[in-house]
């Protein structure tokens, strides 16, 4: 797999209006990339970010390297839904100030696996908060903000078909039982997979796309937890485990490539599409998850 491509996409000058691209998680691994791939290619970028004092070095650094002084950072915190409602508000004041941009890409890059039960203001188990409902709330929200020709990433994994969702433990436990982080994670890779279809299904009239990039096993935080069976799962995968170049690929080819255009509720992998059967996309609780989803965010929307 090649990750040296030219970006098969006009730059900023050749476009009839200025756009903007809004990453989660930007200021470490993928997201970085991501931010780096996008400021290279003329877009605006907004950092939206946990920790704003820690990602401001790494966008001085992106402005450095690419030229692109266009990058912003925004506080985000995708385990609190008041923060999300007031993230994109802030995202609406910034082009309502400016009429000459436009909402073009959403990456949705974000992601965590708790070592242990973390409940959230909201009353939602924390990894199901900033892996499914934060970025459900802030798709939705950003979402009156994108026309025709927009595109929606959301960052999946291969782990969704060990995910199963038992209602209404998903949302407030993350799963039925005892905390265990990796089936956890797994269920929430599973409702970003099922919102990614079902969102771009919704969506297919307006010509705005949606789709879910699987990263691989990539050298991330989220791989380098202090467990017990973690040394030995390094180990077991580091032939396999991809830098986070490599992992933001498929999602950054998804933002920008032209033969991208108007492919939609796809799930990728290196570049490629994965046929995930009829289990998958015509999930029995697929109508379920949105409206129980609709039902937690409602007072934000």
């Amino acid at each position: 797999m090649s990750h040296n491509h030219p970006i098969d996409n006009p730059p900023s000058s050749q476009r009839s209006q200025r756009e903007l691209c809004i990453i989660t998680g930007a200021d470490g691994g993928m997201g970085t990339e991501e931010t780096r791939a996008m400021a290279l290619a003329g877009y605006r970028v907004i950092m939206a970010c946990y920790c704003p004092s820690k990602a401001e070095p790494v966008r001085q650094r992106l402005v450095d390297e690419t030229g692109n002084a266009d990058i912003e950072v925004v506080g985000i915190d995708l385990a609190n839904l008041a923060s999300v409602r007031a993230f994109a508000d802030t995202v609406k004041s910034r082009l309502a100030a400016d009429p000459a941009l436009r909402l073009s890409r959403l990456m949705n890059n974000a992601g965590t696996m708790e070592t242990g039960l973390h409940t959230t203001v909201d009353g939602l188990e924390r990894t199901v908060s900033v892996n499914y409902v934060g970025p459900y709330l802030l798709t939705r929200l950003l979402l009156p903000l994108m026309g025709r020709g927009s595109r929606i990433v959301n960052m999946a994994s291969c782990v969704y078909c060990l995910g199963r969702l038992d209602m209404p433990d998903f949302f407030e436990r993350g799963r039925r039982g005892s905390f265990w982080r990796i089936p956890v994670y797994s269920n929430t890779k599973l409702a970003i997979t099922l919102f990614t279809l079902d969102l771009a299904e919704r969506l297919r009239p307006q010509g705005i796309t949606v789709n879910a990039a699987d990263p691989g096993i990539v050298s991330t935080e989220i791989i380098r937890m202090q467990m017990f069976f973690d040394p030995i799962t390094d180990v077991a995968f580091r032939p396999f485990i991809r830098t986070p170049r490599q992992g933001a690929d498929t999602a950054i080819r998804l933002l920008l490539d032209a033969d991208k255009e108007g492919q939609t509720a796809h799930f990728w992998r290196s570049n490629r599409i994965i046929d995930l059967g009829p289990k998958y996309e015509h999930h029995a609780q697929m109508q379920q998850l949105w409206q129980q989803t609709e039902a937690r965010v409602a007072p934000y929307l």
